[in-house]
């Protein structure tokens, strides 16, 4: 009877671990949620519009139902983000040379103030080029001036590639009036893109500013009429700015500046949710994804207006939600958060809030899981990690990852993007901030979508959505959370000693 007992109990624990491996999340279940989060009623989830509100409440009702309990200040689940929204209202410029009013199309240059209502006049024009040297100093004196900067980049720029907003931040620090950027043939700064980009409502954290008085675009032609105006060479001047010796030019002309802008300031939200660890002292996981996307990213009229945000990241919030549900079926050693942020779209602005003012200090983040895209890779795909080489956790992130039968991207290609997600918020803080999974392992297969539905109507939830690779990483995210949130399996001060993954 004992040994009939015993092989019964066997048995039982066998078809017990056999149900709990079996229990992985679907395809269907990932679907569910994006479907709504998606979906035409919440109008793009842009924040500040009613769309925001139902996705926050969304959010917020599935992770209760998971357990989690609210975790902001406070003691709900709505952590208020101070934003800024600018729009173009109207401008009036003109530029002079030597007294001689010059003539350009209006429809050339756009303008936007920091405050509703901007009027200056002969303010000096100066050429920076690509704005800063190789050192990151401005490439001459901005101070009072209108500054004409490019919107790309120079090859004698350091490996990291400042961006254009890096770029003027520089210049306003340094006391420029206007930044003003010059449309080049990129993608991403040409003329159209541009003026899409000026012509939409701008967001900024009103906490983290660092804006000239006024700010703005011109086309290229535009650009070449005030270069030609002040005698110099166009092609000449724009091969000298990209020498790491360039110092910019003054053009010896003054513009006459009145601008209004449309500025509307209010809280959006971060939702933020806990799982109560068992143990004290031992820090914290962090899980971390956008809500937000582009609202109605089309004019009145057109067929789609409506920029749904499938992919980005209504697929990283299901993600979470999943990994909340299944998480939140026990008490782990240590406590684990769950944030879903705003205006990622807009510059990371939820991540940088948090970041600044955290729930948690910031040293008891002993990793931080940020999950954003991730609908794109179909199952079996390889693991990439965006910040490999960055913290000590590379080897446990792939050891835990092979534990579920996947292969790794070894390649640091994924890199490329590390700037562009919320987890650099916190990384730039010292934070080990990770992106793990099979979206960014491929770059030819993320690089179709990114040239495609991206930022487009076309981001929607359909029939071809690939959410094979989403269910899996999903698993590895949960895995991932089992293992950090053990106090027997993870040790922070181990690790920094060179330990992988290991029990």
């Amino acid at each position: 009877m004992r040994k009939f007992i015993l092989m019964l109990a066997a048995s039982f624990a066998a078809m017990t671990l056999s149900v709990s491996a079996s229990a992985e999340v679907t395809e269907e279940q990932l679907r569910a949620h994006i479907a709504i989060l998606a979906s035409d009623d919440f109008e793009g989830r842009e924040p500040g519009t009613p769309g925001e509100r139902k996705t926050i409440e969304y959010i917020a009702g599935e992770w209760k139902k998971s357990r989690l309990i609210p975790a902001a200040k406070d003691g709900s689940w709505f952590e208020p983000v101070a934003l800024v929204e600018r729009s173009i209202g109207s401008a009036e410029t003109s530029f002079y040379n030597k007294g001689r009013k010059l003539r350009f199309a209006d429809s050339e240059i756009l303008l936007t103030g920091t405050e509703a209502d901007y009027q200056n006049g002969s303010l000096p024009v100066f050429f920076a080029g690509y704005g800063v040297n190789a050192k990151g100093n401005p490439v001459g004196d901005v101070a009072g001036k209108l500054v004409l900067m490019f919107a790309g980049g120079a090859d004698y720029l350091p490996v990291d590639k400042r961006s254009p907003r890096a770029r003027r931040e520089i210049l306003v620090k340094a006391g420029a009036q206007a930044v003003v950027l010059i449309a080049d043939s990129a993608a991403a700064g040409s003329w159209p893109a541009l003026r899409r980009q000026m012509g939409s409502s701008g967001l900024a954290l009103q906490a983290r500013e660092i804006r000239a008085p006024l700010q703005g675009a011109v086309s290229a032609e535009f650009a070449v009429g005030l270069a030609t105006a002040a005698a110099q060479d166009w092609d000449k001047i724009s091969m000298a700015a990209a020498t790491a010796d360039f110092a910019g030019i003054d053009f010896g002309i003054t513009a006459d500046v009145k601008v209004t802008t449309n500025v509307r300031r209010f809280n959006s939200y971060n939702v933020i949710g806990k799982i109560p660890g068992k143990k004290k002292n031992l820090g914290a996981v962090l899980y971390m994804g956008h809500w937000d996307h582009l609202g109605l990213c089309r004019p009145e009229g057109d067929a789609d207006r409506i920029c749904n945000g499938a992919v980005d990241n209504a697929s990283g919030i299901a993600v979470l939600a999943e990994v909340a549900r299944e998480l939140g079926r026990k008490r782990h050693d240590r406590d684990i958060y769950f944030i879903a942020t705003t205006a990622e779209e807009s510059g990371l602005l939820g991540a940088y809030s948090f970041a600044d003012n955290p729930v948690i200090p910031l040293g008891d983040i002993v990793v931080a899981l940020n999950v954003d895209t991730i609908a794109i890779a179909p199952r079996r795909s390889k693991v990439a990690i965006i910040g490999r080489g960055t913290t000590k956790l590379d080897g446990i992130i792939e050891t835990v990852a092979r534990g579920l039968k996947r292969e790794i991207e070894p390649s640091n290609d994924a890199n490329a993007f590390i700037r562009r997600q919320d987890g650099w918020a916190l990384a730039e803080k010292g934070v080990p901030a990770l992106m793990v999974g099979g979206s960014f392992a491929d770059m030819k297969k993320l690089q179709v979508f990114l040239s495609g539905d991206y930022h487009g109507p076309g981001d929607e939830l359909t029939g071809n959505t690939e959410l094979g690779g989403a269910a899996e990483d999903t698993d590895l995210h949960i895995a991932l959370g089992k293992y950090f949130a053990s106090g027997r399996k993870y040790s922070r001060e181990k690790t920094e000693q060179g330990e992988k993954a290991g029990d």
